[in-house]
């Protein structure tokens, strides 16, 4: 069992996924930070309003002994008020969206490189007889890498 598990660990896409999941974090929290410095603040500045964290819609009573600002989301949620918070989903949800376009161009980007790739390959040698088909190093790498992967499923 041991030694399946070693064997399944030093599969390259097992760290591919390591170091995307890393990266990933790593991005969300640019992502976060940008939401929250510039394009909420941006936002609100526009609607009038300097902090989306505080807007909610109280569910229930204030407890009595509440001795923090009625007007502060966190304070409350600390206090255990039930709230709908809409400012937090309106960050998240504007957060999701940057991630998603990122994500949206790359995965979009790919696509295109392995496209031009396919397209080249299925040329076979006519890259060099035909002037109009780009020669690239790049492509050439990309193609390499293809070949690989097509290995690796085989």
């Amino acid at each position: 069992m041991f030694t399946e598990f070693k064997k399944f660990i030093s599969r390259g896409n097992v760290l591919d996924l390591a170091v995307g999941v890393i990266i990933g974090a790593a991005f969300g929290k640019i992502v976060t930070s940008l939401t929250e410095s510039i394009i909420m603040p941006l936002i609100a500045a526009i609607f009038g309003n300097v902090d989306f964290a505080n807007h909610f819609v109280l569910l229930g009573k204030i407890p009595a002994d509440f001795k923090g600002d009625p007007t502060n989301y966190a304070q409350l949620k600390t206090a255990g008020v039930p709230m709908l918070g809409y400012g937090d989903l309106l960050t998240q949800g504007v957060n999701f969206l940057i991630i998603a376009f990122a994500l949206f161009l790359l995965i979009r980007s790919v696509n295109r490189l392995v496209d031009e790739v396919h397209s080249l390959e299925s040329k076979g040698g006519e890259t060099a007889a035909n002037p109009e088909v780009p020669t690239d190093p790049q492509l050439d790498v990309l193609k390499e890498i293809l070949a690989e992967l097509k290995k690796s499923k085989a």
